[in-house]
């Protein structure tokens, strides 16, 4: 019963009308790549998406995974599709061609993966902990490691996880005890044990690649003695080239399984290392510096992962809004044919229904904005566009990852709202989504934590350079539009909630640096405003483009009213959320951290 249809012309909207495809095909690395070249890539996306992912998802939840000996096996039909995943090259979208991969651009691969996450959330963590894998090891591995596992990670013949946590430590991570020795011929042996590891232990690929944090002897205390490992399920073959196979089983073993909330058909898995046998990636005491690489790319996945689901709610709620017969509509039947009108009719149900809606459309134009960015910040010739670009993403990241997935919660809930009773119980599928979006606010890092991250260290990094990447923008659009009669209430509402943002950050900058706790009071609600400004700007442009092309006639008369109607929608009933999160910024610490912890 679940409901989902890859949405391309949103998607083409995003990327060649708010966005400036040109922009991004003019770096070199993609000089032959154009608007026409992509529609394909993201049409065939969709189509395994629906026709071979989401029929397995359902399935998946109720049947899980299941550990027998040490061995993990998905659910049923898991292995398949990830065959023809492989086969499909859908692996390799972004990957470096050195390696086997296509090259293609992170905004593309940002709207693929949306699609994959959309369709089936737990097999995408599969690929998704590989791609990460394959960044650490491209950027921070020697020569031979990288010769050795990128083709096969890249290719995902092989996998990769991360291997942070530990039953004693979660966000603190210089608690950790893993320990790696030295063993004499380069490598080292890494005893301990870490929990929470996605994909950590499967049945879908031939060897698994572990990213492990370790310490080495005589390590400095905390995080600053933290060493980054790679450890394989199954040592190298004996031909080490890029086509050789596997060799002898190392040690690591899954011990458990987690018995989670969602995401069943993701093995969550206990790894133990025994004397295992693996290799230092990057200085030794520097881990942190390749895994916060590796887990930056993972947070801006798990907000597209967020953004996956806010569609796959949306879709399957609207459907279920047209054919459920329930009541009349207020001012009289609008189906007198029928014994009832169908529940769409009703204003509290459009309220969630368009609620989801400019969540889906909004997260994916700034998706796409982010993804525009980290390409440039890849591939721009220019050192001050890269360097620009990359305090634009590293600025965004943390609202990308906490406010979509906020929102993919949200809309979870409305779309089991919209089901009634229907939507609580397994037929239809929705009470799904609310477990498997709940997890989302939590791992790469939980929402609290991007806040912190984002007031803490994005806003005072380098003087506050990065706000510019966001703040110009904004500036230069209202100062456009302020004289066009169309865009009159956007305008205004934009300029006010800007203005908003600006009282605010002073705030935080002066407030924050007198007191910390001050900062950490706030940091949450000015995530949300950050993140609320940003999708204001990004809608009043789509209103804008909107407005335009609907009066100039064609084939999207219908796209192009319904992308209005949208942006007002958010300007009426989701921007107002800024004053309020302005108010509770200004209302500071005091009844926050007031009451005595023996109180509580």
């Amino acid at each position: 019963m679940q409901t989902y249809a890859a949405p391309l012309r949103d998607m083409r909207f995003a990327l060649t009308e708010l966005h400036d495809v040109a922009a991004l095909t003019a770096l070199p690395a993609f000089s032959d790549l154009d608007a026409d070249a992509i529609a394909p890539i993201l049409e065939a996306a969709g189509k395994l998406a629906t026709e071979v992912l989401l029929p397995l998802n359902a399935p998946g939840d109720a049947h899980g995974c299941t550990l027998e000996n040490g061995v993990v096996r998905t659910p049923p039909g898991f292995r398949a599709a990830y065959a023809a995943f492989r086969a499909g090259g859908w692996n390799a979208v972004t990957g470096d061609p050195a390696y086997g991969g296509q090259g293609l651009p992170q905004t593309v691969g940002m709207l693929v993966s949306e699609m994959i996450c959309a369709a089936n959330l737990s097999f995408s963590l599969y690929p998704g902990l590989t791609a990460g894998a394959t960044i650490a090891v491209g950027r921070f591995a020697s020569d031979a490691l990288r010769a050795l596992y990128l083709p096969k990670l890249t290719q995902g013949i092989w996998a990769g996880t991360m291997c942070l946590t530990e039953a004693h430590c979660g966000t603190d991570l210089g608690l950790l005890r893993t320990r790696a020795v030295p063993a004499g011929d380069g490598s080292y042996r890494l005893t301990g044990s870490k929990i929470f590891v996605s994909a950590g232990e499967h049945d879908l690929t031939e060897n698994i690649v572990h990213m492990v944090l370790a310490r080495l002897p005589g390590a400095p205390p905390g995080i600053k003695g933290v060493s980054l490992f790679l450890v394989p399920k199954y040592l190298p073959g004996t031909d080490s080239g890029p086509d050789g196979g596997v060799g002898a089983r190392n040690g690591v073993t899954c011990t458990a399984l987690e018995h989670k909330m969602g995401i069943k058909g993701s093995a969550t898995c206990q790894l133990s290392f025994d004397d295992a046998q693996g290799w230092l990636v990057g200085a030794p005491h520097k881990g942190m510096h390749g895994m916060f690489t590796m887990m930056n790319s993972e947070r801006l996945g798990v907000g597209i992962q967020g953004l996956g689901l806010i569609e796959a709610a949306y879709q399957s709620a609207v459907r279920y809004a047209r054919d459920r017969l329930q009541g009349r509509a207020l001012p009289g039947p609008r189906r007198p044919d029928l014994p009832a009108d169908p529940i769409i009719v009703h204003p509290d149900v459009r309220r969630m229904l368009m609620t989801m809606r400019v969540h889906a459309e909004g997260c994916r134009a700034l998706g796409v904005w982010v993804a525009n960015r980290l390409d440039a910040a890849e591939h721009a010739a220019d050192a001050r566009a890269r360097r620009d670009a990359e305090d634009f993403v590293a600025l965004m990241t943390p609202v990308v990852k906490a406010m979509f997935t906020d929102f993919a919660v949200e809309s979870a809930n409305l779309a089991m709202q919209v089901h009634g009773g229907h939507g609580y119980i397994r037929d239809h599928g929705i009470e799904q989504y609310a477990r498997d979006a709940r997890i989302t606010q939590i791992y790469e890092g939980t929402n609290g934590i991007q806040a912190l991250d984002l007031v803490g260290r994005k806003l005072p990094a380098h003087a506050g350079r990065s706000l510019r990447g966001l703040f110009h923008p904004i500036a230069d659009f209202i100062e456009n539009i302020r004289a066009d009669p169309d865009m009159e209430k956007f305008a205004a509402g934009l300029e006010r909630a800007f203005g908003t943002l600006q009282l605010a950050t002073r705030h935080v900058a002066t407030r924050g640096l007198a007191d910390p706790e001050e900062a950490g009071a706030a940091a949450g609600d000015y995530l949300r405003l950050t993140g609320l400004v940003a999708l204001a700007y990004l809608w009043a442009r789509a209103a804008q483009i909107a407005i335009a092309r609907h009066g100039a006639g064609g084939p999207d008369q219908t796209f192009y009213a319904a992308k209005r109607i949208s942006a007002e929608f958010f300007f009426d009933r989701i921007l107002p959320d800024a004053t309020a999160c302005y108010l509770k910024i200004r209302s500071g610490k005091a009844s926050m951290m007031a009451m005595p912890e023996t109180a509580f």
